[in-house]
């Protein structure tokens, strides 16, 4: 016979068994919200936080039906059309006026027949598009002999005229031809399969080989030293940003076509003014390659919660408040409609969109003026958020769980944005400059060979390098293609992004709008 003790033993053991089941039930039940989300919801950030509005319903949030509309006043004047704005937007570019007139013998009144005369113009305006041109370039050589040596001598002098050297020996590449093919692919994401039906539409028979085999020579003889020398610039830096992007090499030794390789960016933060953006290809995320990369690196480099950063020597790593701040925004979004105002969720994003709010507000401060204000302000906040965070009972493998475990765990690097001024409470530049590898690779989708990713990985670095410092992609990596190959290694310094050798057909015009 079953005794009192077994009775609660069993009906212990039932408890725990559904409280357990209600656990997997709500973790289930999170992540269906969050799967539902990825698939249906905002992929950007904007207007996740609490109190923003989103871009398509901003209409039915702000309309109120009750409130009465404004009296119409009549307007009985004419009011002129403001073209100051477009005005702005088109004074960088090039006017072509056409003249239409009437001829003389039109110039008859038809009221009196007396002779008519300007008085104004009607003007209107047009943006005409001229579609890129293929030519075929002849470089003839004079070649010289004397004509008396010819007849007397027993040597005739041969003399040839200076000429261009060749791109690529024995090739037709030129250096607006190589530079088209790259600002195609690295900067407007267009695959060179897609560029070969291009260039026959041209009239031009330019297989993707061909073209793969200029971008990896001219990648390895004339912008390689270009990498080189920004890269020994940025290490000399006191704050850097870092992060990586997967990339997939089919030919890679000792790897399967499928598995992952590596596309490391390092590059200089905000308050620096000459910007340098590298990548590099590595065919592993291991911490070796960080290592090596930053040799002789010693500063500030803000990183998210990658673990193989932390171990550099050296180096004081500072985490990213926004990676820590979309797992709790991860965790809002897992939890239902009715209940998200009063989460503990909610709460931990309003208390980190303060910090980001202070940020805004002394954005154009020195690095001392803002160092001395997060001090006063702003870290007694993030250390009376963490100590909030250590109060609260949460479930380990909920979506809360997790993102109160990752903050705690990431506390001592997100704390060291306290350390500097210079540093900062995000390491989204390091993501914004990663992005346009991750558009290009949608499109491309893979690097065939090593060399391919190699030499990707230097056109990628100058490509954003001088997009970040205001250069035209196409007309910086035409004018290197042209000078660097006769221009000596003590001379390259003249050449990178802000160098006083850039011609100025190489900078962005700017106008009132982006200046």
């Amino acid at each position: 016979m079953e005794t009192a003790n077994s009775w609660t033993e069993i009906i212990a053991e039932k408890d725990a068994r559904i409280a357990e089941l209600e656990m997997l039930v709500k973790f289930y039940e999170e992540q269906f919200r969050l799967s539902k989300h990825r698939q249906f919801g905002p992929s950007s950030e904007k207007g996740t936080l609490p109190g923003q509005l989103g871009l398509f319903d901003e209409v039915e949030k702000e309309a109120d039906l009750q409130k009465n509309e404004p009296e119409l006043e009549e307007i009985t004047y004419a009011r002129r059309k403001r073209i100051g704005k477009r005005k702005d937007d088109l004074s960088v570019l090039p006017v072509e006026t056409v003249e239409h007139t009437l001829p003389e013998e039109e110039r008859v009144c038809p009221e009196c027949g007396g002779m008519l005369r300007e008085m104004g113009h009607d003007t209107r305006r047009e943006l005409v598009i001229i579609p890129p041109q293929v030519k075929v370039v002849e470089h003839r050589r004079a070649v010289l002999s004397c004509r008396n040596c010819e007849k007397n001598g027993d040597h005739v002098p041969i003399v040839k005229a200076e000429m261009p050297k060749p791109l690529i020996s024995g090739s037709l590449a030129s250096p607006s031809a190589v530079a088209h093919i790259i600002t195609q692919k690295y900067v407007q994401h267009i695959p060179l399969y897609r560029q070969e039906q291009d260039w026959k539409r041209q009239g031009v028979r330019l297989s993707r080989q061909t073209m793969a085999n200029w971008v990896i020579r001219c990648s390895e003889d004339w912008l390689l030293p270009i990498y080189e020398r920004m890269k020994a610039i940025l290490l000399t830096q006191d704050v850097l940003h870092a992060d990586e992007s997967t990339v997939q090499v089919l030919r890679e030794p000792g790897k399967t076509a499928v598995s992952n390789s590596y596309m490391w960016l390092y590059r200089t933060s905000g308050d620096t003014k000459r910007q340098i953006v590298l990548f590099e290809y590595q065919p592993s995320r291991s911490s070796t390659h960080p290592r090596q990369f930053l040799k002789g690196f010693r500063g500030f480099l803000h990183t998210d919660g990658y673990a193989a950063y932390h171990t550099l020597p050296g180096v004081t790593v500072v985490g990213c408040w926004v990676h820590m701040r979309r797992k709790f925004e991860d965790a809002l979004k897992a939890i239902p409609n009715c209940e998200r105002a009063v989460s503990s969720a909610n709460d931990a994003v309003r208390r980190i969109g303060l910090l980001f709010h202070l940020e805004e507000q002394w954005e154009s401060l020195t690095p001392e003026e803002r160092y001395k204000l997060r001090l006063e302000k702003s870290k007694p906040l993030a250390e009376a958020f963490f100590g909030w965070l250590q109060t609260l009972t949460v479930l380990p493998k909920t979506a809360m769980g997790k993102a109160v475990h990752y903050a705690l765990e990431q506390r001592e690097w997100l704390m060291n944005v306290y350390l500097d001024g210079r540093t900062e409470l995000s390491n989204n530049r390091a993501e914004n400059a990663v992005r346009p590898f991750a558009l290009g690779r949608k499109n491309w989708l893979f690097c065939n060979a090593v060399k391919g990713a190699i030499s990707s990985s230097v056109v990628y670095s100058i490509i954003e390098t001088a997009k970040a410092n205001g250069l035209l992609p196409f007309e910086y990596m035409k004018f290197l293609l042209e000078t660097v190959p006769s221009t000596s290694v003590g001379e390259l310094d003249a050449l990178l992004p802000w160098g006083e050798a850039i011609p100025e057909k190489c900078r962005m015009p700017f106008t009132k709008e982006n200046a």
